[in-house]
C-alpha cells in the first residue's frame, strides 16, 4: 500500500496545515498538534476532544461554533501527550471552565487524565465525560463488553457543542453529557481490515469474501469472522445486537449515526443504510434524525459502524439540528 506523505515524522503537522487551509472557521496553533475556533465567544464553555490521528475527519473536522472549540491530535492510532491536552486546555479556556470529551481507551484516558489534574492545580475549572458506546464484546475476556468510544462519540460533540452554544454552564454540561453518553450504543463490521502506513500486512486477518463483526477502530479483531452472504445479514446482525443492548419497546425514539469506516464505497453504504432502517422499522422504533456519511474512520479499513442513541430528552433533538460551523458535520 502506497501512503502518500512527505516525512514520517512530519505526517501530522502536513494535515493540520492542509485542513485549516481550506476551513475559514479555524486557526492552528503554532508548533502544536491542535486547531481551535477562529472566532471564540469567550462568554461560552469551550469544549475540546481529540485523540490519534488516522480517524478522519474525527475529530479537527468537527471545530466550529455549534460544535468543538477545539481539537487535538496525535500520532495515528496514538493519542495526543499530556503536554498537547494541557496546551489545548490553556488556548481556549476564558474564565468559564473548560469541558473535555475523552474515548474510552487507557493510552486515551491517561494522558487526557493528566492534563486535566495539571490543569486543575493550576485553577482552571475542568469537566469531561468519557465516551464509551462500542458494544463488540472480548471473546478472549469471557465476552466480557470492550465500552470503546467509537463513532457515538461525535453525538457527544454535537450535543454538547450545541448546549455550549446555547449557553449551559460546566455542571449543566456535565449532566448532560452523563445522560447522553449511557444512551449511546455503537457497533460495526468490516470487509476489509485497516493498513498502517508502510506496512504490508493489514492489522488484522480477513480472507476475500470474510466479514468481521465488532472490529475496533484501531485494528482491533471483532468478535466474529463469517463468511459474506448479503447486505440483509449484516443489518440483522447489527440490529440484534442493538436490541440485546437497548432492549427497546415499540414507539421509542432513537437517533442512527451509520459511520463509513473508511474505504467502502457510498453505493455499498446506501444499499446496506436501506436494509438497516428496513429492520429497525420492522421493530417499530421511530428514527426522527438519521445522519450517514463518514464521522470517525479506520483509515482504509472498509466497513460501516451504526450508532443508535434513544432519545430520553427531545431537547437533544434540537442540538443535533441546531447549526453549526464543524466542516463535517
Amino acid at each position: 500500500m502506497v501512503f502518500i506523505k512527505n516525512r514520517q515524522d512530519n505526517v501530522i503537522a502536513d494535515y493540520i496545515e492542509g485542513f485549516y487551509r481550506t476551513n475559514k472557521y479555524v486557526k492552528k496553533l503554532e508548533h502544536q498538534p491542535i486547531l481551535v475556533q477562529k472566532e471564540q465567544d469567550s462568554q461560552l464553555v469551550p469544549i475540546i476532544s481529540g485523540g490519534g490521528s488516522g480517524h478522519e475527519p474525527a475529530h479537527v473536522g468537527f471545530v466550529g461554533k455549534g460544535m468543538l472549540t477545539a481539537a487535538v491530535y496525535g500520532e495515528i492510532f496514538t493519542p495526543p501527550t499530556a503536554e498537547e491536552v494541557l496546551a489545548a486546555i490553556r488556548a481556549v479556556h476564558k474564565g468559564k471552565g473548560v469541558f473535555l470529551i475523552v474515548k474510552n481507551f487507557e493510552a486515551d484516558l491517561e494522558t487526557f487524565g493528566q492534563a486535566i489534574a495539571q490543569a486543575r492545580q493550576e485553577g482552571i475549572a475542568v469537566k469531561y465525560i468519557v465516551s464509551h458506546d462500542d458494544i463488540s464484546v472480548d471473546t478472549k475476556d469471557n465476552f466480557r463488553m470492550r465500552h470503546r468510544g467509537l463513532a457515538g462519540t461525535i453525538l457527544l460533540h454535537k450535543v454538547l457543542g450545541a448546549a455550549a452554544q446555547a449557553g449551559y454552564d460546566l455542571v449543566d454540561l456535565e449532566q448532560l453529557g452523563l445522560s447522553l453518553a449511557t444512551e449511546i450504543a455503537t457497533i460495526g463490521f468490516a470487509t476489509k481490515s485497516a493498513s498502517l502506513p508502510d506496512v504490508s500486512q493489514p492489522l488484522f486477518d480477513l480472507a476475500d469474501g470474510e466479514i468481521s463483526y465488532g472490529i475496533g477502530i484501531h485494528g482491533e479483531e471483532g468478535y466474529r469472522t463469517v463468511t459474506y452472504e448479503s447486505s440483509e445479514q449484516l443489518a440483522n446482525e447489527i440490529v440484534n445486537k442493538l436490541k440485546l443492548k437497548f432492549r427497546w419497546k415499540e414507539g421509542e425514539e432513537y437517533v442512527l449515526l451509520v459511520n463509513n469506516l473508511g474505504n467502502l464505497s457510498e453505493l455499498e453504504q446506501g444499499i446496506f443504510l436501506n436494509d438497516l432502517y428496513q429492520f429497525l422499522e420492522l421493530e417499530g422504533l421511530k428514527l426522527p434524525y438519521i445522519k450517514t456519511g463518514k464521522f470517525m474512520t479506520s483509515l482504509d479499513m472498509e466497513g460501516i459502524s451504526v450508532t443508535l442513541c434513544r432519545v430520553k430528552d427531545p431537547v437533544w433533538l434540537d442540538f443535533l439540528q441546531a447549526p453549526t460551523e464543524a466542516a463535517a458535520w
